[in-house]
């Protein structure tokens, strides 16, 4: 199981080198507050002076130290080293430089930690990794944080204290690390940050262990007897006792060697029950069969991590695909990008991409929600009489008729107002058109392919073309939709199956003509008030009674001259007369005609803002109450007919015009304007950021299939 430890250092080597935290390798943390003697602990375990030393917080950058036992007679892999030197170190930043001074590195790792850092005492959170080979030394990986601390000092930032903790719990919170939590002796340990910290990060304590540092420092009269059995706080891995140097041992140079020595002689004199299970030997020994189980716990879960990871950057790598520098390939490349992006353009618009959208409507389906939902039920939400009053009316009827008074309601003041009704069907039709147009310019951003994101340029080109061919259809279907609506203007059809004209004019007229009769015998209620078979297809508002006109001939001038239009023969009996057949085609006809009184509320999106009719201005006479009902009834029943022939028009036009040409034309436009051998290789341009994580995922995969090389090569045997 000895194995374990250098199996880890090699991939902390192999994700060292791609910068990359992704992989939560098992290491030790050290954890204290400043001038808790965490340096002291760890020079101890190297037994090298080798870390800053002075006044105040010095470690200002997490240490990752890696101590690499070696065999003194076998120097296999050590060519470069001096034949002399028994112990070295190197840095990950300074590559193969051998440091065979510890003065060196103590020095290396100030000016490190003062270019990221600088010299106004702040702290930084990239690490710097070191790796010490001894024969001294048992196979471990520690990291050494800098001191927790409460109070800023000299240029400190105000939250420094802030600072330090989120940088110790991100270490402290990998769920493979040991916490080595660093505590004075000289303090009461119910006051520890560390243990706090520690607490916070391993509720359950199964991976803290505990350090209680300058034994020899407390007070006269006390000792640490309880502590260290675990009577006062409690740690599961154990609390172990040290001796660190005094500064003036540590001013004077007096060797670790001699300080263990010192420390042993201290424990067999102060705690001569305990001595064996502390000091710094035996925590090395604690450490090292930790870390080794504790890597063994954690192998397969890592091996796991590993492989899974390596498949997702290979997937990614290859969607950034293969950097292309023939100019043959080039031009295949480009017709195929060409055609993959017109083909998922147009399945995106059929609704058979594979990348379906489940946040918001797209493509297809809205173009069908603008048909059916925005446009539908803003055309329902158009009142027929909207912006028509009775005088309105009345004036159109008059300046109909010239200078003569009219018997009779002439026509051409119906088809003069329903045509001014019939126009407001044309704008929510042009905004309909419009809000198809800037959904298929939409669709071209959910087919952003990985290759358009690889070439900015093309995606440019693209998207400009497409733009193009959406603007150059826009107009035809606009002059489409508008002629639609000039159809529906150019002729009035009063002899549509639908236009339930006569039933409508002669049940008013006998309506009317009844009322006057049953007043004259003295009876009051209205004829349409009281029940009858056709009572469902009265008006439900009272009319005034008025004089009955005589019936004209056919042929004389009373009938309107000439012969008399298909209103005038109506009102005096001839033409179609008020048969049961004109009455039922009449209930047949949409209940808004009779029975609403003002437009369906829409319950979607209104292309039209609704506007209140005003009330009229004087009160009318039975005559022009008469006159305006029969006119405000055939509009409705007219306007009913033409807005659901436009609703059913305008999305054929659009469709027929927009979004079939579209789809049917767009490779073939792409290619006549892309596909051109002088431009192919400023289009097939890469961007720089795609080359650089490209980059990025290679060396990321590599490292990962080094990782998990390096972790198969651990058979089972090593495991125990």
């Amino acid at each position: 199981m000895e194995a374990l430890i250098p199996v880890i250092n090699k991939l902390q080597d192999v994700f060292n080198t791609v910068g990359s935290d992704s992989v939560q390798l098992p290491q030790i943390i050290v954890v204290g507050t400043q001038s808790s003697g965490k340096s002291s602990v760890l020079e101890n375990l190297v037994g090298r002076d080798f870390l800053p030393r002075g006044s105040g917080i010095v470690t200002r950058r997490p240490l990752i130290l890696q101590l690499v036992h070696i065999d003194p007679d076998d120097r296999s892999g050590a060519d470069d080293v001096p034949a002399d030197a028994e112990a070295w170190g190197k840095f990950l930043h300074t590559k193969n430089k051998i440091y065979t001074d510890f003065d060196e590195i103590r020095e290396e790792i100030e000016r490190e930690t003062d270019r990221l850092s600088g010299n106004n005492k702040g702290i930084s959170s990239d690490h710097i990794s070191l790796k010490i080979y001894s024969p001294h030394v048992l196979n471990l990986t520690l990291v050494d944080l800098p001191g927790l601390t409460k109070v800023p000092v000299g240029d400190q930032p105000p939250d420094i204290e802030v600072q330090i903790s989120e940088l110790v719990l991100q270490y402290i919170s990998n769920p493979n690390s040991i916490i080595l939590a660093v505590t004075a002796a000289n303090t009461d340990m119910a006051t520890s940050e560390a243990i706090k910290l520690a607490r916070e990060a391993d509720p359950d304590g199964r991976r803290t262990l505990a350090v209680f540092t300058k034994l020899d420092l407390m007070d006269a009269g006390t000792d640490a007897v309880d502590i260290l059995c675990g009577r006062v706080i409690p740690v599961k891995l154990g609390i172990i006792g040290v001796i660190n140097r005094s500064q003036m041992d540590i001013n004077q140079r007096k060797n670790i060697k001699d300080a263990i020595k010192d420390e042993s002689a201290f424990l067999q004199r102060k705690y001569p029950a305990l001595a064996s299970r502390n000091g710094t030997p035996y925590l090395a020994k604690t450490l090292n069969r930790l870390l080794m189980h504790h890597i063994r716990d954690c192998l397969p879960q890592l091996k796991t991590r590993v492989n899974v990871m390596a498949s997702q950057f290979q997937s990614l790598l290859q969607s950034f695909g293969d950097p292309v520098e023939d100019h043959n390939d080039r031009s295949q490349m480009l017709l195929q990008i060409i055609t993959k992006f017109a083909a998922e353009y147009c399945a995106t618009i059929e609704g058979t991409s594979k990348n379906i959208e489940t946040s918001e409507l797209c493509g297809g389906a809205r173009i069908c929600y603008i048909f059916h939902e925005t446009f539908g039920r803003t055309l329902d939400s158009i009142d027929a009489l909207g912006g028509l009053t009775q005088l309105d009316i009345l004036t159109a009827i008059r300046n109909a008729t010239g200078p003569r008074p009219a018997l009779f309601v002439p026509e051409v003041s119906f088809e003069l107002l329903v045509k001014r009704q019939i126009r407001r069907l044309e704008e929510p039709s042009q905004r309909c058109v419009e809000l198809v147009h800037e959904e298929m310019q939409r669709i071209v951003q959910h087919c952003g392919t990985q290759e358009l994101l690889r070439f900015p340029k093309l995606h440019d080109r693209i998207v400009e073309v497409v733009t193009s061919l959406l603007r150059r259809r826009l107009s035809p279907t606009n002059i489409m939709v508008e002629n639609i609506v000039g159809i529906e203007l150019a002729y009035i059809n009063t002899k549509h199956p639908d236009f339930a004209d006569a039933g409508l004019v002669s049940m008013l007229v006998q309506n009317h003509e009844m009322d006057q009769r049953r007043k004259k015998a003295g009876d009051d209620t209205p004829d349409h008030v009281r029940p009858s078979r056709n009572s469902s297809l009265a008006d439900s508002r009272p009319s005034s009674p008025f004089r009955s006109q005589p019936n004209p001939q056919p042929g004389s001038e009373a009938a309107g001259g000439k012969d008399g239009g298909w209103m005038t023969k109506m009102m005096s009996g001839g033409g179609r007369s008020g048969s049961q057949e004109s009455i039922a085609s009449m209930a047949t006809a949409p209940a808004s005609v009779e029975n609403s009184p003002g437009p369906r509320q829409p319950t979607g999106v209104n292309l039209l803002d609704i506007v209140p009719a005003p009330a009229p201005s004087r009160k009318l006479s039975s005559r022009e109450h008469r006159d305006c009902d029969i006119i405000q009834r055939l509009i409705k029943s007219y306007f009913l007919i033409v807005r659901k022939n436009i609703q059913d028009s305008v999305p054929k036009a659009v469709m027929h015009f927009l979004v079939n040409h579209v789809k049917d034309n767009l490779q073939s436009e792409l290619v006549g304007n892309l596909y051109k051998q002088e431009c192919i290789d400023d289009l097939l341009s890469e961007s720089e950021q795609i080359a650089a994580r490209r980059k990025e995922a290679a060396e990321m995969l590599k490292a990962l299939q080094k990782a998990s090389h390096i972790i198969s090569e651990i058979r089972e045997t090593h495991l125990w």
